[in-house]
């Protein structure tokens, strides 16, 4: 008899524990997509893998003017099961008092052999399209490539298998691809959406509508397998520095800079106004690169030697982007951050100083900005 009230007691103070908890970590606390209303005031940009790194390099652009909308609202999705501690990122913005990014985890299970087909996470996927005005998926660590039904180079980095399994389902179901000629993608009732893929994510916009990558440039396309013969090559085919890979402790930039060629056909022409003849600076650092084209792409940009292609586009939307370049870093727009390239160079330099030395490419970093920040707010006026 006496052992009822104690286990009445253990059941009360176990709901007030669970109570207590929830108090303390809402799970609707980062599930920001879950109570949002599908019309907004906000221009909602949704990005992935929201490192502390990424959304510093938001701020920057916020603060130089470069992003300038005014009434801009970043909503960061992360996987639970990612290998990225995303406390980093909350930490972050508390911080430095940034009220305009949310966040939204993803738990429900996604498996290698489901990404191009309906899972578990399509629903969410589909709120998420539904409830933003664009979405930027941004670089990192390269795809496995057995997702591409390809072999593993021992050159090839496989780091966060989870986060490619995210951004590669999403990207098949936002554009469609060869793996499910059947599927309706989400961009079939809204064309005008806008999507940028930056650096690994222009190759996630390739692999996830069916097409396949290169796994090394050095090796692959130019036939080095030495870094001491990648330092012969000109720079210009360098797209990251081997110098600061070969000689780690002097210190150098481990990015490269080097100039592309426009394609006359591609959006930075026609609507962006630039000519095919401009050869704007950009900043890279990858090894991979695009090679047989994913579902309704064309190139929009190459390497000087037209051997890397540095840019695509999608046919059939109109505002979908990938850049193997990186015009996000905040390295580009601060004149006091100066480095060195080579062992040679006897006085550091800013990045800026490059961009503003060799027209047009600041403005071509600029206008990539405002043009993407464009599409961002006609498609949600559009919507309103």
């Amino acid at each position: 008899m006496k052992e009822y009230p104690l286990k009445k007691f253990l059941l009360v103070y176990f709901l007030l524990l669970l109570f207590s908890s929830s108090l303390l970590f809402p799970q609707s606390k980062y599930r920001f997509f879950d109570s949002a209303e599908p019309l907004s005031k906000y221009v909602r940009l949704t990005i992935f893998h929201p490192s502390e790194g990424i959304i510093r390099s938001i701020a920057e652009l916020k603060n130089n003017e470069i992003v300038t909308l005014k009434n801009l609202l970043v909503v960061a999705v992360f996987h639970e099961k990612e290998q990225y501690d995303y406390k980093k990122s909350i930490d972050f913005i508390k911080q430095n008092n940034i009220d305009w990014v949310k966040f939204h985890k993803l738990t429900k299970n996604i498996y290698s052999y489901n990404l191009f087909q309906e899972n578990s996470l399509s629903d969410e996927f589909k709120n998420i399209f539904t409830k933003s005005d664009g979405i930027i998926f941004f670089g990192g660590a390269d795809i496995p490539p057995y997702i591409y039904n390809e072999k593993t180079n021992l050159l090839t980095s496989i780091r966060t298998p989870y986060r490619h399994f995210v951004e590669l389902s999403f990207i098949f179901h936002l554009l469609g691809g060869f793996q499910n000629n059947d599927f309706k993608p989400f961009l079939d009732s809204a064309p005008q959406f806008a999507v940028l893929g930056i650096c690994l994510g222009e190759q996630s916009l390739n692999v996830g509508t069916g097409g396949t990558l290169v796994q090394d440039i050095f090796s692959e396309i130019y036939g080095k397998t030495y870094l001491e013969d990648i330092i012969t090559m000109s720079r210009e085919n360098w797209h990251r520095n081997p110098l600061a890979w070969l000689y780690p402790e002097k210190k150098l930039l481990s990015y490269s800079m080097h100039r592309i060629r426009l394609k006359e056909n591609s959006k930075f022409v026609s609507e962006m106004g630039f000519n095919k003849e401009d050869t704007p600076f950009v900043l890279s650092s990858h090894h991979q690169m695009v090679n047989k084209l994913g579902k309704k792409f064309k190139v929009s940009a190459t390497s000087l030697d037209g051997k890397v292609i540095e840019a695509i586009e999608h046919e059939k939307y109109p505002n979908v982007l990938g850049i193997q370049f990186h015009p996000e870093s905040s390295l580009l727009w601060d004149p006091e951050q100066t480095f060195k390239f080579t062992l040679k160079q006897k006085k550091e330099i800013s990045l800026r100083s490059i961009l503003d030395n060799n027209p047009p490419s600041f403005a071509f970093h600029k206008k990539l900005w405002s043009w993407f920040c464009e599409k961002l707010d006609e498609y949600h006026k559009s919507k309103q």
